[in-house]
């Protein structure tokens, strides 16, 4: 599986190059699946945020508004109540999936229970992350992260990427996202992790690793 890995969505051109290259071709003939479910972990994030995320009216975010050629919408939560055999189809037919922030923890145990995580590696669609939506493919978010608990306790999440991501770094909405913050951060991690901001994201291709940025970011390593 490719991957997208943003703090904002697809906030500048070289994000948006990116994303097309990915798609190996325009967006306007690409099928898209957005996947919400991160948000309902979150308390901050309201209904109407997630419908925000899903009609397309977030500005500061930008993914599901950017043209596709058809959109869905899959609820990760929904999917362990319906047969295996109809959502399995849909996540095989898609070109890409849209998935949104909110509690990456969250959004990594509906990913296992529905089965999606299991799916991943055989999937041809590319996955573009959008803060929690990048987070979730980390092998650990950090205990700073750490809102929504699962069951089983732990910050780790799907280790899909060998690094891990501390989002949205000197956005004004964020004042505690600092670079000392962030330094704080990735001293108490086992393995390298990059602070990005909104215009930054990774594009990763079998495993290999390109930072795509218009910004600021920083790596740390153990």
């Amino acid at each position: 599986m490719k991957l997208l890995l943003t703090s904002a969505g697809i906030k500048n051109p070289s994000i948006h190059d990116a994303l097309v290259d990915l798609l190996g071709k325009p967006i306007a003939e690409a099928s898209a699946l957005c996947i919400p479910t991160a948000g309902y972990g979150h308390p901050q994030v309201t209904p109407e945020m997630a419908w925000q995320f899903i009609s397309g009216r977030e500005p500061e975010t930008p993914m599901c508004e950017l043209g596709w050629k058809s959109l869905g919408v899959l609820e990760l939560t929904a999917l362990p109540s319906i047969e295996k055999e109809r959502w399995v189809s849909w996540v095989r037919e898609t070109d890409v999936f849209l998935v949104n922030g909110g509690d990456p923890l969250y959004l990594c145990y509906w990913m296992r229970q529905s089965g999606l995580a299991d799916l991943l590696p055989s999937l041809r669609a590319v996955w573009v992350g959008l803060s929690a939506g990048s987070m979730v493919m980390t092998p650990r978010i950090g205990e700073d992260f750490v809102g929504w608990q699962p069951p089983s306790g732990g910050d780790e999440t799907l280790g899909m990427v060998d690094f891990s991501i501390f989002p949205h770094l000197n956005n004004p909405d964020l004042p505690e996202n600092t670079l000392a913050n962030a330094e704080r951060w990735a001293a108490r991690l086992s393995g390298p992790a990059y602070a990005i901001d909104d215009e930054t994201a990774f594009k990763v291709i079998d495993g290999v690793v390109e930072v795509v940025s218009e910004g600021h970011w920083q790596r740390f390593t153990p």
